[in-house]
């Protein structure tokens, strides 16, 4: 295939239900890709992505990370950790990062194991079941709304939410009117939580951030306000709710269509922390980023110019043959390197030890219980959804 015949588009079914190929395209023919259609350029080889995630001066959040957002020129205007670049990315980031350490992640682990497991648990007996509608797809909304002090009745809406507010429509690159209402709706909601924890504190995420102090430009320090614990709400409850659901939908259906790889599992669990990493690499929840190109710059003989959206297409620099050895084959025992597959730089996932955590426990769990079972390929039913990629269906047979 020719460089002209290469295309990416990210709201099309194709991109959703298999983008590799595309992405083998990109690499070798145009690594700095242009779309007329969008408007947008994307970097697409490993070294690339990686040295674009670092730098932010000319590769900026403030602008957002979604195409809508992205290409309206404008900064965003709302309070969000994902949308600062330093320094007040990094006054912020060490504020919420004291939640996030590894003894803080470590001390959840009897928390995720009990979640874990009154979700798997009824499945029992059953031969029969959809392992991301009755599992994969709720646990994880329960473990962060949990940490964030989310009521248990509300947990779940939380994720019904967060699904309508990033589901797109095929072949268009903006949300709808029932994504608009769930994002003012979870906003509202959180904003509400937060004034009810600052008059009744409690021992969790969001009050901890209530009593915070943040730094300020001048050397002061002030506190957040209702806004900006529920714009963290919104962002913490969303990011660690979908990136593990659909790493743990990837990693069954791997894991069923390599059963070599599965029987190493079996075999030694401790081969799980490493199996986590390989399925984050291989099929990436989050498949690029967005920027907005603050300086010209040239890649591959290409210009990006000031002004444009870039996506940063970590999905693609995960299977970049010049950075790894056969980059298709899915080896659990590959030696770990950098790892993109939960962003890089910067805005690397906040949560991504305790997205590790649920991750192991959860392929743990299953390898427990189920140690013989079959995805049903024709049910198999991947979402759309913007700037995350994953299944919304996979039934199982179990024995």
């Amino acid at each position: 295939m020719g460089a002209k015949a290469v295309e990416f588009d990210p709201f099309s079914r194709d991109f959703f239900d298999d983008p590799y190929d595309t992405y083998a395209h990109l690499r070798d023919h145009a690594p700095c890709f242009y779309s007329e259609q969008y408007d947008f350029y994307a970097l697409s080889r490993f070294d690339d992505v990686v040295a674009a995630h670092r730098d932010f001066q000319t590769f900026t959040s403030t602008h957002g990370q979604t195409y809508e957002d992205l290409s309206t020129g404008q900064p965003l205007e709302t309070r969000s950790i994902i949308s600062m670049d330093p320094p007040e990315h990094t006054r912020y980031r060490t504020l919420v990062s004291r939640s996030f350490t590894p003894r803080s992640i470590g001390s959840y682990e009897a928390l995720v194991r009990d979640i874990i497991g009154g979700y798997l648990d009824p499945l029992m007996g059953r031969r029969q079941f959809d392992v991301l509608e009755e599992f994969a797809a709720p646990f994880p909304v329960e473990i962060i709304s949990t940490i964030l002090g989310v009521p248990a009745e509300d947990r779940q809406q939380i994720r019904r939410w967060t699904n309508a507010l990033l589901h797109r429509e095929e072949g268009s690159a903006t949300g709808d009117q029932v994504a608009a209402d769930a994002g003012m709706a979870q906003g509202l909601y959180l904003f509400q939580l937060a004034q009810k924890k600052r008059a009744a504190p409690a021992d969790d995420l969001l009050t901890a951030l209530i009593g915070a102090e943040v730094e300020a430009a001048d050397g002061s320090t002030a506190h957040l306000d209702d806004a900006e614990i529920a714009g963290f709400g919104t962002l913490l409850a969303a990011a660690g709710s979908e990136t593990v659901t659909k790493l743990v939908g990837n990693a069954v259906v791997l894991f069923h269509r390599h059963p070599d790889q599965w029987a190493k599992v079996l075999d030694d669990p401790s081969a799980i922390p490493n199996a986590v990493e390989e399925i984050l690499r291989y099929w990436a929840p989050s498949q690029y980023q967005g920027r907005f190109s603050m300086a010209d710059s040239e890649w591959h003989g290409v210009a990006i110019p000031k002004g444009k959206p870039v996506f940063l297409i970590t999905g693609a620099a995960n299977r970049d043959p010049r950075r790894y050895d056969d980059p298709d084959r899915f080896d659990i025992t590959r030696e770990p390197g950098l790892a993109v597959g939960l962003g890089h730089g910067l805005h690397v996932c906040l949560g991504a030890a305790l997205a590790r955590l649920e991750s192991r426990v959860a392929i743990e769990e299953i390898a427990r219980r189920w140690p013989a079972f079959e995805v049903n390929e024709e049910g198999l039913r991947r979402v759309q959804m913007s700037n995350v990629a994953g299944y919304s269906s996979v039934p199982l047979t179990v024995s």
